[in-house]
């Protein structure tokens, strides 16, 4: 690690490359699901898709001693016009990285081939079911957290689930991370957990890579806590733990 520092509520780690980043947070993940299992019956943790999860995945599903069979799984977003499987769908990311590759209790999955409105009414009842124990998130090129761009992040959302458009930020950084071809090919809409419920985890693990994540982390970090970065409601929010990569990290 090359340093550590607190950003209001947020603790930050910042590791020379991407893979320590992967690793250490990991490690202190699979620490905190072990000693949640210990205290009840089963834990339910929401993952973001996202190649800047890559490192992160790979080895929290090789850490020992989790049982898995007591996990619940859930995702954070999802395009509009996706179903399960789709190529280029959040479901079929998380489904080939995590949730396939270890003995999950259940995985619920968003399916964007549904009429929009109803299906984020459907997730939403089963997020209003459980209280969420993790978190496991990344920040866009924009500050958002999930698809909570700054244009219609609310930092005290009524809906649990709700249907977005999604700027051109966004959009674009799908491309940046080879998810997409072209900006064209990047579907417009999504459905995106909430602000509100996504920080009302017991604990958050925040793994943001890549110097093009810079801008947007030094303004969650060092900005007004306000909409226009909803990653900035991070400082607010309890148990917070950022890992970046020196390329993330601003001097």
């Amino acid at each position: 690690m090359e340093r550590e520092l607190d950003f209001g509520k947020v603790n930050l780690k910042v590791y020379g490359t991407r893979g320590e980043m992967g690793k250490a947070a990991a490690k202190e993940a699979a620490e905190c699901m072990r000693r949640m299992l210990k205290e009840q019956d089963e834990i339910h943790c929401v993952f973001a898709a996202a190649p800047s999860q890559n490192e992160f995945l790979e080895a929290l599903i090789q850490e020992g001693g989790i049982d898995w069979s007591r996990v619940n799984g859930y995702h954070m977003d999802e395009y509009v016009g996706l179903g399960i499987g789709h190529p280029s769908s959040f479901n079929r990311f998380l489904s080939q990285a995590v949730f396939d590759c270890v003995p999950f209790k259940n995985v619920y999955l968003i399916n964007g081939a549904n009429e929009s409105g109803q299906e984020a009414e459907r997730y939403a009842s089963i997020l209003e079911r459980i209280a969420i124990d993790i978190t496991f998130m990344g920040i866009g090129e924009n500050g958002h957290i999930a698809f909570n761009d700054p244009d219609v992040a609310d930092f005290h959302d009524a809906k649990t689930v709700k249907v977005v458009e999604l700027d051109e930020v966004c959009r674009m950084q799908q491309v940046h991370d080879g998810c997409f071809l072209s900006l064209e090919e990047v579907p417009k809409k999504a459905l995106t957990v909430t602000v509100p419920k996504l920080v009302s985890a017991r604990e958050i693990f925040c793994i943001v890579p890549t110097k093009k994540k810079q801008k947007a982390v030094r303004e969650a970090l060092t900005g007004e806590v306000r909409e226009t970065c909803p990653a900035s409601i991070l400082r607010e929010t309890d148990n917070v733990h950022m890992y970046i990569d020196q390329d993330c990290y601003w001097e």
